[in-house]
């Protein structure tokens, strides 16, 4: 393995300092039942940040709308009860000397009517679509527009009142603010709609929310991806120039660090250029920008034929990894399965103690450890 000393430089921007450059990356876990984290919940995140990450984004936390959430026990971001739990992760975090950023989440389209404890409420959608063509959700009114977009913004104060140190919207992976994106699910013919500018509108409205609520200064984090999870291979832009027309309006419009979802962090984005997808965005942002994908891993985590689950996967090298970053192509790494197999998989590549770092096994998503 290549010397890693690289991974372990300090970064900040602004108030937010970070011991090194690995990040937690938002995993759903499904273990907060109620919509409550636990005691169990600030553990796991404590063990994370007692291990060395320097910056946690804890997984998808539903902001306060009717439609946000589409998966049972997953955990809100709002209601005294829950924020009150999550105030316990942020102190334990900070406790162990670590960083911590709520990641703020509407599912849209991939709610489905029944899911609990909201019930009957169906899915929200820019266009009501899930998928491409096939019309089974609510089609969202300007109303329900701008309930949302208040909903990210109460969101992001509440994380700024508890002292989380940043705060991440989910703009990627088919949920809502990716549907939007996305001209598949997005077939709206009013200023939401139609062109690459146009279906940016939501999320620019959301980003602005955010801004206004947190201040000039508070970190403000957007992941977004290409693929969906309804569709690996879908893709919203196709060359530099379009993902400039995709990006700089949403610099502009408050974004400080883009969190840039691949599967595998090691694939080219456009052809002609080494550079993947967090680097295109840092050269053409000139803002920080996060890469994440089957990090320090054999495998992407896509389930494999016959199974739902992350695909299993064995430690793998870092070479390449510390190859790019030495090279200025991105800021800051997350990490996902190695993670769950490691709680202190920082602290053991910082020390080298590679025959000590685990496999990761889809078995590890039935408890939190």
């Amino acid at each position: 393995m290549s010397d890693t000393d690289i991974l372990f430089q300090p970064f900040e921007l602004g108030p937010l300092q970070l011991a090194n450059r690995l990040v937690m990356a938002p995993m759903t876990r499904n273990k907060s039942p109620g919509n409550i984290p636990g005691e169990d919940v600030v553990d796991y995140y404590r063990r994370r940040a007692a291990g060395g990450v320097g910056l946690i984004i804890t997984e998808g936390t539903c902001i306060n709308h009717i439609a946000a959430s589409g998966y049972p026990d997953v955990p809100y971001f709002h209601g005294g009860e829950r924020l009150e739990a999550w105030q316990k992760v942020a102190d334990a975090v900070h406790a162990e000397g670590g960083k911590i950023a709520p990641q703020l989440w509407h599912c849209g389209g991939m709610r489905r009517a029944g899911t609990p404890p909201e019930g009957d409420v169906n899915g929200y959608t820019p266009s009501g679509m899930n998928v491409p063509g096939k019309i089974n959700r609510h089609v969202m009114t300007q109303r329900d527009i701008d309930d949302v977009v208040a909903a990210f913004g109460q969101g992001a104060a509440d994380a700024k009142a508890l002292g989380f140190d940043a705060v991440e919207i989910h703009g990627a992976h088919g949920y809502l603010v990716d549907q939007f994106f996305w001209e598949g699910t997005n077939q709206r013919d009013d200023d939401y709609g139609g062109s690459l500018e146009r279906r940016n509108r939501f999320a620019l409205e959301v980003i602005a929310a955010v801004r206004a609520a947190v201040g000039p200064t508070f970190p403000v984090i957007l992941r977004w991806s290409q693929w969906k999870q309804q569709d690996y291979g879908a893709r919203l832009v196709t060359s530099p120039g379009e993902l400039e027309r995709f990006l700089l309006p949403l610099s502009a419009a408050g974004v400080d660090i883009f969190h840039c979802s691949t599967r595998r962090f090691w694939e080219p984005e456009f052809e002609g250029s080494d550079l993947n997808l967090a680097g295109w965005t840092r050269k053409i942002t000139g803002k920080p920008a996060i890469t994440v994908g089957s990090v320090g891993l054999s495998a992407d985590f896509i389930p494999a034929p016959g199974e739902t689950a992350f695909r299993a996967a064995e430690p793998a090298s870092l070479d390449e990894l510390v190859r790019r970053m030495e090279a200025d192509e991105f800021d800051l790494v997350a990490v996902g399965r190695a993670l769950i197999a490691n709680p202190a998989w920082v602290r053991l590549v910082k020390e080298q103690r590679l025959a000590d770092i685990r496999a990761y096994d889809s078995g590890m998503l039935e408890a939190l450890v």
